[in-house]
């Protein structure tokens, strides 16, 4: 059973170090052994006893630390495979079968959200926990009339657990300005703070969460859970209940056919909800997926959303379009409009552009398209390892606020499409949102193009 107090800023901050430090020494010690020919047993184990002890240390400590080891989870960072399976295989239990928090201290949230224990809003009531995750836990409930639901409610303490996690980022800012000179750090802590706000807060989860089932209601392959709005409160969130396969069950067991439609969903779901709707759900990790019989694909969690403006999805698109169409200077006045480039610096434009390209692989490259392991690290590395040619032009650039999670999604979202060997013509599907002459590029584009035409009214309706 997983610790019920979840620590001060100070106390969180040095866990975190100390596990750190002994991650990066456990790294480092391995590959000394390797390179001196000491290493006679398996490379694997000294990593395997790292990352568990990672996975038992963010599954305890919840809140923002838990949430980067989800991320860990499944992002294909740039290190050796034998590396990154036994980092990837410790820390999915994250995901799906992370420490649940005593059902003594979630009966009092529920005693203090309502006014009343589980058994009296509720006409059933399981104490054992669906699901884990890193700011709340997930527990079966039916309402008075039959209705099958979860229940995800919000670890005591938590909220100023990730605050606190927020607070010892601020420590890392003078680091942040020598990696990243061109890097306006207060607007990104300031967003960040906004993004977190949202999820700790359930009611505001939840008008997001009504505002993407609204949007997608009748969809043919795109499920968003309904939520049950007159139970949600600040800390707990009521929604219809979904079954299906968890995303790793079914990535091991999916024939090609069923895989290649699962991933064209996600795809169509994460980037045509941005073309359509501008909106993106950020929190991509394959825990948020289920996949149900009827071949639907249920999104989960709906905390950490983002709506753009209208003129910052025109220069999003006025980005895109120029890289698509190989117009550098397009390209550089775009980016400067939307406040990537800092005044007055000179920057590599022709490197800037080439790893934009990079960047944009899926719909730049040679159609169809594979998402593979090794291009998901490629991105990643580009930006954060000083041997890749793309790392100083990229240190020197700030990041608008408005693209800090939708960076995140870019991330997720490429490491899940390379779990499924995602393959299709992803430039037609792409044209599919963003060209009103666009044909359906797939079946499932057929589909969705039917629902869209059928759907009243065919602009984005309120919230």
């Amino acid at each position: 059973m997983a610790r019920n107090g979840l620590g001060g800023r100070l106390g969180r901050g040095a866990r975190l170090a100390r596990t750190g430090v002994r991650g990066v020494t456990g790294i480092a010690s391995a590959k000394a052994r390797e390179l001196a020919g000491l290493e006679t047993g398996d490379p694997r184990a000294v990593h395997d006893e790292v990352a568990h002890h990672l996975a038992e240390v963010l599954g305890e400590m919840k809140g923002a630390a838990m949430k980067v080891g989800q991320l860990l989870s499944f992002v294909d960072v740039d290190l050796p495979e034998e590396v990154r399976g036994a980092y990837h295989d410790a820390l999915a239990k994250l995901r799906d079968a992370a420490p649940p928090m005593d059902p003594v201290a979630i009966r009092k949230v529920i005693m203090e959200e309502y006014g009343a224990p589980p058994e009296a809003v509720f006409a059933s009531w399981d104490d054992e926990a669906l699901a884990a995750a890193s700011i709340g836990q997930v527990h079966a409930a039916k309402l008075d009339d039959g209705r099958e639901v979860v229940v995800k409610v919000q670890y005591p303490g938590v909220a100023d657990a990730v605050r606190a996690d927020l607070s010892n980022a601020e420590l890392f800012t003078p680091t942040a300005r020598l990696a990243a000179p061109g890097l306006e750090i207060e607007p990104l802590l300031e967003e960040l703070r906004e993004r977190v706000n949202d999820e700790l807060d359930y009611q505001r989860e939840a008008q997001y969460q009504r505002a993407f089932a609204t949007r997608y209601a009748g969809h043919p392959f795109i499920h968003v859970p309904e939520v049950v709005a007159d139970l949600c409160r600040a800390r707990v969130l009521v929604m219809e209940r979904v079954r299906g396969k968890t995303f790793d069950r079914f990535a091991a067991e999916a024939d090609e056919a069923d895989r290649q439609r699962v991933a064209e969903t996600i795809f169509r779901y994460a980037f045509g909800t941005i073309a359509r709707f501008r909106l993106f759900n950020g929190d991509p990790h394959p825990g948020n997926y289920l996949i149900e019989e009827d071949g639907r694909v249920a999104f989960l969690d709906y905390g950490s959303v983002k709506m753009f403006s209208r003129e910052r999805y025109a220069h999003m698109l006025e980005t895109d379009n120029a890289v698509l169409s190989g117009d550098q200077d397009g390209f550089i006045t775009a980016m400067n409009a939307a406040g990537f480039i800092p005044p007055n610096l000179a920057i590599d434009e022709d490197r800037l552009f080439e790893w934009f390209r990079m960047f944009m692989r899926p719909v730049v490259a040679e159609q169809p398209f594979r998402f593979t392991r090794e291009y998901a690290a490629e991105i990643v590395a580009s930006g954060s390892d000083p041997r890749s040619p793309y790392f100083e032009v990229l240190r020197r650039l700030n990041l608008p606020p408005d693209y800090l999670l939708l960076n995140r999604i870019q991330f997720g979202v490429n490491s899940v499409l390379a779990r499924l060997d995602a393959t299709n013509h992803w430039l037609d599907i792409r044209d599919e949102y963003v060209r009103p002459d666009a044909e359906p590029a797939t079946e499932l584009g057929e589909l969705d193009a039917a629902w869209w035409r059928a759907r009243q009214p065919q602009v984005d309706p309120p919230a």
